[in-house]
């Protein structure tokens, strides 16, 4: 596929919003106006190879707050015997496959009473990879750990929160985090952007009937760092780093 431009994916989103300025939720109700990209072949085709003309559209579409409680904890499961992605394949792209690949895990962790499922890196089975469709990091000693890996995609959530844990003066790791290392983190939680971060309540390793817990209520790192980032979105707290964008004064 070709890369789309800066330039056009920043004036499409200015001009989708605009167009749909009277479907924007009033401020402070904690919903918002949810942008989704998409690119895909229109070439007309038969056969397994990629497409001479491609389609680039934005959708909007108004979403109500994630937290229907309130910022909260939930409890996540490891499931084994599925894999999200694959190293060196789709992973670190958002494509339609990896969400498709990811349905039957997700099923299986709500039966069983969890808010989301948990998967281990494909090769070997030993490291935290991705919490279903977001990105994983654990706090400990005044330090942002978040995996590193060929097959989780680079959420710009995670970079955003990265940052901001530099800015408070803690030391931020991107490596790989064996399964066993999550009894020392103090906080864990999945980033992405409905949540901005979804704390974790504990992860159940139902294979081993071991249980990583870090506490009913999100811990206050993770407090600060959600509370920071949803304030500069809201343009409550100072933007030093030029995320935001006035689209209508």
């Amino acid at each position: 596929m070709p890369e789309v431009p800066t330039e056009l994916f920043e004036e499409m989103v200015k001009k989708v919003v605009r167009l749909n300025e009277r479907f924007i939720p009033p401020y402070e109700t904690g919903a918002t106006l949810y942008v989704r990209p998409l690119l895909i072949g229109i070439s007309a085709q038969v056969g397994v190879h990629p497409a001479s003309e491609y389609l680039f559209m934005m959708f909007v579409t108004p979403v109500g707050p994630y937290f229907k409680g309130g910022f909260a904890s939930n409890p996540y499961v490891i499931i084994r015997e599925h894999d999200r992605s694959a190293p060196l394949g789709t992973g670190i792209y958002k494509v339609g496959g990896n969400y498709a690949a990811s349905l039957l895990a997700n099923k299986k962790a709500h039966d069983l009473g969890y808010a989301c499922e948990f998967y281990l890196d494909a090769k070997e089975k030993k490291y935290m990879d991705e919490c279903g469709a977001a990105n994983f990091f654990g706090i400990k000693n005044n330090t942002y750990v978040t995996p590193l890996s060929t097959s989780i995609l680079p959420s710009i959530t995670n970079k955003s929160l990265m940052q901001l844990a530099e800015d408070f003066g803690m030391k931020v790791e991107r490596r790989q985090i064996p399964e066993e290392e999550l009894e020392t983190f103090e906080e864990a939680g999945a980033c992405g952007t409905a949540a901005v971060i979804s704390p974790i309540s504990y992860i159940d390793d139902l294979e081993t009937g071991k249980r990583y817990d870090f506490g009913e209520k999100p811990g206050p790192v993770s407090e600060k760092l959600y509370t920071h980032l949803r304030n500069i979105q809201y343009g409550i707290d100072e933007d030093i780093h030029g995320w935001t964008t006035v689209v209508i004064e």
